[in-house]
């Protein structure tokens, strides 16, 4: 299958293997994250041609929200004990194979199928990009390594509305899945060619395959609740609800009894860390659910080409890039408190601009600025918002931190994704009626305000010398029977953008 990891070489920054290993984490990674930026852009055309409703749109996105935050915790285990290589190799290749259907979906249903299986994809080869990197370079090149595979990442997120705008008009919204199918099949043939297999342990330890069944369960009922409560009968939403609550309840009291849970309920013990996921769950919510809106209000309402409607989003995207690296020094140097404060506040403000986003109103006034705001509290927050999640929990459960601060954020957007339309008054086809659509997007963006300043009331709380903590119960010696370096072993890490983008500090470690 691959060579063994035990007793290889690392591999060495700037060799040929180097330039391999890290094109095929940025390819592996970036289709999952292009993925997100591009179909949203094409939601309206999906919309028009399969003759759907918004809660049709919603399931596009929350099929893959639900496999993705439900299952990453799991795959990440899954590739240390069958192997990262092989583990990351199968899930592009799953992802591949599930952009195919989506590309070819006569109908919603099979497209929101298709879709759930793409979002299994993305949870197996999302953590996997950073376990290879951390395990297969050596200590002096992991950090640089880390962080060239961050800003091409973020490169890749940045271009993504740009292309999906252009994939869309250009021929059909399909293309925005089929692009997929040569960048996976370059992934694998890298893959395979120049990545070595690594793995943590001696592969004996058991898989918590019950807690994930009941958290992807749980989520999927409500959310479905959530998203036919406009539609269906109350005995089924409340049905639904039921059975969502009670997977939920059975998924935590699972987590407490087992002895190998997929989130150890310690973690929970330490208020910070708490604060920072829920802070992390608001904020998340508040971006998910306007870019939701975004794309519809600029296309349908405000009559946006989806070209330009993907440019629109940029500034966004190109502030993420530009500052946060140094917010994320910034919080290192002088604590995260007032980071996690301001920063959600200036979301709100962003999103209270946004308000003037409206038919007749043009981009330079009416757009521009709000977004530009928005981006602003966006990397004033989510570097440190992680990197303090991380930084609460023990070094020996960093992996796993990180695996729950992403889960959190993804839930945060699919609950948004659900909920957000009911409450805007946008079900059924309201979206496609430029004045509905505009008085929804108009509440919607006071709702998500609300919820992003109350995450800021949350990082009033954290503790602001959390990032200059001595490390807990740091693990000096490699794992019994480790044949390489752990993925929650690697904790001299920030993160910059998305959960999913991790970039070094550019210090030591404090402590």
């Amino acid at each position: 299958m691959g060579e063994d990891a035990t007793g290889r070489e690392p591999v060495r920054w700037a060799s040929a293997r180097a330039r391999g290993v890290l094109a095929a984490t940025v390819i592996g990674s970036g289709m999952a994250m292009l993925d997100g930026t591009v179909v949203n852009v094409a939601l309206p055309r999906i919309g028009a041609e399969l003759a759907v409703g918004v809660a049709g749109l919603q399931w596009i996105l929350n099929g893959y929200l639900l496999a993705l935050a439900s299952l990453i915790l799991l795959a990440g285990s899954l590739g240390d004990r069958y192997g990262r290589r092989r583990t990351f190799r199968f899930g592009v290749i799953w992802f591949g194979v599930c952009s195919l259907l989506c590309g070819l979906a006569p109908n919603i249903e099979l497209l929101v199928a298709a879709r759930v299986l793409q979002g299994v994809g993305a949870a197996l080869l999302t953590p996997g990009s950073l376990a290879i990197l951390q395990t297969s370079f050596g200590e002096r090149d992991r950090a640089r390594a880390i962080g060239a595979w961050s800003g091409l990442s973020g490169i890749t997120t940045a271009v993504g509305p740009l292309v999906g705008g252009l994939l869309v008009q250009v021929w059909s919204w399909r293309l925005a899945f089929l692009v997929n199918l040569p960048l996976a099949a370059l992934c694998v043939w890298l893959t395979s060619r120049h990545v070595p297999e690594s793995w943590a342990g001696d592969g004996s330890g058991k898989l918590d395959v019950v807690g994930a069944v009941l958290g992807t369960v749980g989520l999927a009922g409500i959310t479905a609740a959530l998203v036919t409560a406009a539609d269906a009968g109350p005995v089924l939403v409340a049905a639904l609800a039921a059975v969502g609550v009670a997977a939920l309840v059975a998924f935590v009291v699972r987590q407490v009894r087992t002895d190998r849970p997929l989130v150890p309920p310690a973690l929970f013990a330490d208020r910070t860390f708490c604060l920072a996921n829920g802070l992390t769950l608001l904020v998340y919510a508040a971006l998910g659910g306007v870019l939701l809106l975004l794309v519809l209000q600029l296309q349908i309402a405000m009559h946006y080409s989806p070209t330009a409607a993907g440019i629109a989003g940029l500034p966004i995207t190109v502030l993420m890039l530009v500052l946060s690296a140094q917010s994320g020094r910034w919080a290192q140097r002088i604590g995260p408190r007032w980071q996690l404060v301001i920063g959600p506040l200036l979301i709100a403000g962003g999103m209270l601009l946004l308000r003037r986003a409206v038919p007749g109103a043009d981009y330079a006034t009416g757009v521009l600025p709000g977004l530009v705001l928005f981006g602003l509290g966006l990397a004033t927050v989510v570097a440190p918002v992680t990197a303090t999640a991380l930084a609460a929990a023990p070094d020996e459960q960093a992996g796993v931190a990180s695996g729950v601060n992403n889960a959190v954020a993804r839930t945060g957007s699919l609950l948004a994704v659900s909920v957000l339309p009911l409450l805007a008054g946008l079900g059924g086809t309201r979206y496609a009626d430029p004045v509905a659509l505009t008085e929804g997007w108009r509440l919607a963006l006071v709702i998500c305000a609300a919820a992003a300043a109350l995450g800021g009331l949350l990082g009033l709380g954290v503790d602001n010398a959390v990032l200059g903590r001595a490390p807990a119960k740091p693990r000096t010696e490699p794992r019994p029977g480790a044949t390489a370096p752990h993925p929650g072993e690697c904790v001299y890490c920030g993160v910059e953008g998305p959960p999913t983008h991790v970039r070094p500090f550019a210090g030591p470690r404090p402590g």
